[in-house]
């Protein structure tokens, strides 16, 4: 029970915290040196190349790969990211919105923040080895964000972007610093595992630390840009979401991990993993393409915030069905 109160404290206060600040100083009660979007941005940079690369290098260092069917773990999260994108398109069409709806549904379906918040609760709920998981399972998030989600929200929107190559696209994610850097942090601590290395005892502090300090970070750059109005105006809407994130994606998620029998692998812990990744709400990343290409930025925002914060209901569900799998 403990660590699902400090899971909710961490993520409320972050989100809180964020939120408090961007209201001072759009109101004049504070003034900072740098403005919020650039904060934004400087702690994302921070959290995303620094604390988040480390805690997943030390904990890949000694998680167990014996069992060779954790390799599948890439392929359940990129099946759930295109299930929920796609079920959220096929919903909009039945409700027969207007493309630049239909593309945030696209997107905010599929787009789920797995790194920040995904991998906060596997660490607190499942520890490092849980944690070391998600850096397997989200390998071809970005993949699917850039090379299916991108060109779609591009599709039902009137944004000018400049077409690319399937090639410079795949370079454009192979060469993003933040996922360059994650990658890079996960395949240095997989070699040092399967070369038998072992791992200095004081990484373990490294992790407890850094894992929670990067994660709030991320999340407190979350709050930054956070903004209510207009949910009420998109309700249905995301309603609608919420049942695809929270219900039908970890329907399919943990289908597919119990058909390969990840529940039989040590105590569960990939199963469990899937579990909780696939629940988790939209992404930042689907503002960030709504805005791109000329969306329906109320709507993606809307969704973005309810989904976040329907965490508060969420995660203590997810917690005690973690307790049937022992």
């Amino acid at each position: 029970m403990e660590k699902l109160i400090y899971s909710l404290i961490l993520i409320l206060g972050g989100l809180s915290g964020g939120y408090l600040l961007q209201q001072a100083v759009g109101r004049g009660w504070l003034t900072l040196p740098l403005e919020i979007s650039r904060l934004r941005v400087l702690l994302q940079k921070i959290g995303l190349l620094f604390f988040m690369p480390l805690s997943f290098l030390g904990a890949v260092w000694v998680v167990s790969f014996a069992d060779v069917r954790v390799v599948l773990l890439p392929v359940i999260g990129v099946t759930v990211l295109l299930s929920g994108g796609v079920l959220g398109m096929l919903t909009a069409k039945l409700m027969r919105l207007p493309g630049h709806q239909v593309g945030v549904m696209y997107c905010c379906g599929s787009f789920t923040n797995i790194g920040a918040i995904g991998g906060l609760v596997c660490y607190l709920f499942l520890g490092e080895v849980g944690f070391a998981l998600v850096a397997l399972y989200k390998m071809f998030e970005e993949m699917s964000y850039y090379l299916i989600g991108f060109p779609i929200a591009r599709y039902y929107g009137s944004g000018e972007a400049q077409e690319q190559k399937m090639v410079q696209r795949v370079w454009r994610v192979v060469g993003d610093p933040f996922v360059a850097t994650i990658l890079c942090a996960f395949f240095i601590g997989l070699l040092l595992n399967l070369t038998g290395v072992s791992r200095p005892l004081f990484f373990e502090l490294v992790t407890m630390v850094s894992v929670p300090i990067g994660t709030f970070l991320l999340i407190f750059s979350i709050g930054l840009g956070m903004r209510f109005s207009k949910v009420q105006d998109h309700l249905g809407k995301c309603v609608i979401i919420s049942l695809i994130k929270f219900l039908a994606m970890p329907l399919v998620g943990c289908s597919f991990a119990l058909l390969v029998g990840l529940h039989h692998i040590g105590d569960g812990t990939p199963f469990k993993v899937v579990m909780i990744l696939s629940s988790m709400p939209v992404a930042f990343n689907a503002l960030v393409a709504a805005s791109l290409y000329e969306l329906d930025l109320d709507l993606a925002n809307s969704l973005w915030l309810t989904t976040t914060l329907s965490l508060v209901v969420v995660l203590p569900i997810l917690y005690f069905c973690l307790q049937l799998f022992p």
